[in-house]
């Protein structure tokens, strides 16, 4: 059985945050109202939901994620041969610097950016 990972970004602004992940992965494979999709890699899809989509399903269950935004919810590690040119066109559009690319004390040289969302993004080599 194949398994495949999809992580979901709750995102103020759809169109907005498709723009920025276009720049990093290309041109997604769905961009519906409602969901952005990218492959990001072998049975790996990063997708960009808007608060408002989410908050519909979740209901009463939870707090309403825009509550939550600007406020680092998550990370997404991206360990790639071409860590520091991504890191680089995310800084481009717009992406805030959180760290400097470097070595770090666990082998890995990283760059961290934050997105519009405070999601928090590591380009690792």
């Amino acid at each position: 059985m194949k398994t495949q990972f999809e992580i979901i970004l709750y995102v103020a602004d759809q169109e907005k945050s498709k723009v920025f992940y276009s720049q990093l992965f290309g041109s997604p494979s769905l961009d519906v109202p409602g969901m952005t999709e990218f492959e990001v890699g072998d049975n790996v899809k990063l997708g960009l939901m808007p608060e408002e989509g989410i908050a519909k399903i979740i209901a009463d269950k939870a707090p309403h994620p825009k509550i939550g935004n600007g406020i680092p919810r998550c990370e997404l590690y991206i360990k790639t041969e071409n860590a520091l040119n991504l890191y680089n066109i995310a800084l481009s559009a717009g992406a805030t610097l959180i760290s400097a690319f470097s070595d770090r004390d666990w082998g890995d040289k990283v760059g961290y950016v934050m997105d519009a969302d405070g999601h928090i993004i590591a380009f690792a080599h």
